[in-house]
């Protein structure tokens, strides 16, 4: 029947359907592949024909047909489907399978405005063929089919209303790589475009979304984090939501700290009006989060900042809430209670904690981040001071409320502020960080804007990266792959372009990266370690030891080239202070790993040329960026060995790495016993990371007495992570939806002497 069958080819025309090419097709894209029946897609595509079918129809209606035979036991079907979809793409690209001249392709992409001018300007044809000839296109081969279709959906140049597609992978990489090096001496700078290109081409470093899909078009906005802070006043306020609209519809994740946003009731201009407190402008907030798509790249998202003592806490807690109505709820943000050891001590002590509003206590605010003593001082002073509004709440009562909206909601996020100042990267005094990022990995100091060109505001902006630990078959490599990241990041800071005073500010003199890894997950499978049993504490001390070292070895050889940062005098590596000088001691028990590197040298180093860079490191989730090396996302265990995720193209499937060698090392997260083991993990990595984690806990409700939770098990784990150390925790998740606590199992020992109460 499919002999008789026309199709209607791209440029229009029409011929009858020839089997043989698809065969062919389907034979190249085999080639390597182990278990691939090319007969059952055939089968499975032919039966989808029609008389008058497009050829691209036809090639979609196959890669569909591969993509839906992944599992874990065929893996390689997800090779075979992207194989298929790559040279779907390049059709739709170029009119063919083969790429044209890089040249010839970076001159027609600028025509069209797709691609900044500046290439042209900064490089020679000369230069551009060299590039050329060093390109692998081969390497498109490696990638799995999520991958490709991340690629499609937020990476490759296009027309996102007509779907119109102008490049492919290799492109990207190497065009990247050559405006990230770009003023470098053209002496060296092909040398380092090259190297930058087949580190992050191979999968050796992963770069995040804003990179991805804007280096090399005349978008040069690149921050994948961007926080922004909040004054107690309609400018800062209204200048704020300015704010977040600008960088929402530029890729970029926001945080929001709202912190300082007197409570309900509070008295403004002398009694004259009745303050409305924090909702109305949380929902203001809300309104900018949601009002850019970021045209199909990334959905507009932030997580807003406030401090558990603030009067309006009991309100503030529940915005995510389902219950309720719309006027007394904002459920579109994501938001992040600020602890630190005193609300702890309030809560074990079984004591209460006294609510203010912030805008009666400002000192008392400021030094909550900036110097802990002096909150503990003026916290007594306050609470014993008469004619000043208070409310006074058990702290169990309280705590309780959190873990459980945070349980509920999977969305009620933690930060201990005293942790991000003591053991941060910033002289807290100079430059207290006041709050993190949209996914709780970034700890910046920011300053409230009272205009949107404020030149004294602060907006921080991070950029982000990170090695892939699957990558990495000896330590020793991260040095190379260190020199290489922080010089293309650091370049990148003067690429980019910034949207407002403040944001340039911070970016230009605190010159803050935050580098970090993917695929943990299957580094702990092919060295034979678990999350779960403490097997993985010694691997991983070394292996972020190493990390810190060769990344603060880097900036600091940049330093010594360039200049440190202006603000370097603002940070604790100024003082002299390192990472491994600040950590919770507490950690010694857990991991008594000794230190490998020669940090003292390191010190001495640092001490005479400084760091080019505030802030090196933070681990972030990587979600989307995993995807495209095939690897595990960030830190995380894997929920399966098959990652199920819905996209407009359908179920995307992506199998974890080596499954069929490594299947019986790899630690699902639902088969560890609890979270002890691995926040021990995460402890150990914020010993050497100088940013945040972001750190999840995850709950199977099935492993407790009538499918519930209890709220005992929450609040070891909330006081297990303080104990460590853990500046942040993200996401609260539970197994198959579940969201009930055990509410009639509220019994806590407030004096509880356990390992995981004492703080």
């Amino acid at each position: 029947m499919n002999q008789n069958l026309f199709v209607i080819k791209r440029n229009g025309n029409k011929e009858n359907l020839n089997l043989e090419k698809i065969h062919r097709v389907l034979n190249w894209a085999s080639k390597g592949l182990n278990n691939i029946s090319i007969s059952q897609v055939e089968l499975k595509s032919h039966i989808q024909f029609y008389n008058g079918i497009k050829t691209s129809d036809i090639q979609e209606t196959i890669i569909k047909s591969a993509a839906d035979l992944i599992s874990s036991s065929v893996p390689d079907y997800q090779y075979l489907a992207a194989r298929l979809a790559i040279f779907h793409l390049r059709k739709k690209a170029y009119g063919k399978f083969d790429p044209p001249k890089l040249y010839e392709h970076v001159i027609n992409m600028i025509n069209l405005g797709k691609y900044d001018f500046i290439l042209t300007k900064l490089y020679s044809k000369l230069e551009f063929d060299h590039m050329d000839k060093y390109i692998d296109h081969l390497r498109d081969m490696n990638f799995s089919y999520a991958a490709v279709k991340q690629l499609e959906g937020k990476y490759l140049v296009q027309n996102r209303v007509t779907g119109k597609i102008y490049e492919s992978a290799q492109f990207i990489y190497i065009l990247i790589s050559a405006c990230l090096f770009a003023n470098y001496p053209k002496s060296i700078r092909l040398n380092y475009v090259c190297k930058f290109y087949d580190a992050i081409s191979t999968f050796k470093i992963s770069l995040p979304t804003p990179i991805m899909a804007g280096v090399r078009t005349p978008t040069r906005q690149f921050s994948s984090c961007v926080l922004i802070e909040c004054g107690d006043n309609l400018d800062s306020i209204n200048s704020t939501a300015s704010a977040i609209v600008k960088y929402i519809s530029q890729r970029a994740g926001v945080g929001i700290n709202a912190g300082r946003i007197r409570a309900l009731g509070s008295s403004i201009r002398g009694g004259e009006a009745f303050h409305t407190g924090c909702i109305p402008f949380y929902k203001h907030f809300q309104t900018a989060v949601k009002s850019c798509s970021q045209g199909g790249v990334r959905g507009g998202a932030a997580t807003l900042f406030y401090p558990i003592w603030h009067l309006e806490i009991e309100n503030l807690l529940v915005l995510k809430n389902n219950r309720g109505i719309e006027e007394n709820r904002v459920r579109h943000l994501d938001y992040c209670v600020q602890l630190n050891k005193l609300m702890y001590q309030r809560f074990l002590k079984n004591k209460k904690i006294t609510l203010f509003s912030p805008s009666d206590v400002l000192d008392l605010y400021n030094a909550f981040f900036c110097d802990q003593n002096e909150f503990i001082k003026l916290y007594l002073y306050y609470e014993n001071l008469k004619n000043i509004r208070k409310k006074k709440i058990k702290a169990l009562d309280l705590f309780s409320l959190m873990m459980k909206e945070r349980a509920s909601t999977g969305r009620i996020y933690i930060q201990n502020v005293d942790h991000c100042n003591t053991h941060g990267a910033f002289n807290p005094l100079l430059a207290p960080v006041r709050q993190s990022n949209l996914c709780l990995e970034i700890t910046l100091p920011t300053k409230e804007l009272n205009n949107i060109n404020d030149p004294n505001g602060e907006i921080a902006l991070c950029t982000l990266s990170a090695f892939n630990l699957g990558t990495i078959n000896k330590l020793s490599e991260l040095k190379n792959l260190s020199n290489l990241i922080v010089r293309a990041l650091d370049s990148l800071l003067d690429y980019q372009h910034y949207l407002l005073p403040s944001a340039k500010k911070n970016a230009i003199n605190r010159r803050s990266l935050g580098i970090g890894v993917i695929n943990y997950a299957y580094y702990l499978a092919k060295n034979n370690v678990k999350y779960s049993d403490g097997s993985a504490n010694k691997l991983t001390h070394k292996t972020f030891e190493t990390i810190q070292y060769y990344l603060l070895s880097s900036s600091n050889k940049l330093a010594e080239e360039k200049g440190s940062c202006v603000y370097f005098n603002q940070t604790s590596y100024f003082m002299g202070k390192l990472p491994i000088d600040t950590y919770k001691k507490f950690l010694d028990h857990i991991c008594d790993e000794p230190l490998h590197c020669n940090w003292n040298k390191l010190r001495k180093n640092i001490k005479k040329y400084g760091l080019r860079n505030s802030t090196l490191s933070a681990l972030m989730p990587s979600e989307t960026s995993s995807q495209i090396s095939n690897s595990t996302n960030g830190i995380e265990p894997p929920r399966g060995y098959v990652t199920i995720k819905s996209s407009k193209d359908g179920i995307l499937r992506q199998i974890v790495p080596e499954y069929e060698r490594l299947k019986n090392n790899y630690e699902l997260v639902w088969n560890m016993p609890d979270n002890k083991g691995y926040l021990s993990l995460i402890g150990i990595m914020q010993k050497f990371v100088d940013q945040s984690i972001s750190a999840n806990t995850n709950y199977d409700p099935k492993k407790f007495s009538d499918n519930k939770v209890p709220m005992k098990i929450l609040i070891q784990d909330l006081l297990f992570s303080y104990k460590l150390g853990l500046k942040t925790l993200y996401y609260h998740n539970t197994r198959d939806g579940t969201k009930d606590i055990q509410d009639n199992n509220l019994f806590i020992n407030p004096t509880c002497d356990s390992d995981s109460c004492k703080i």
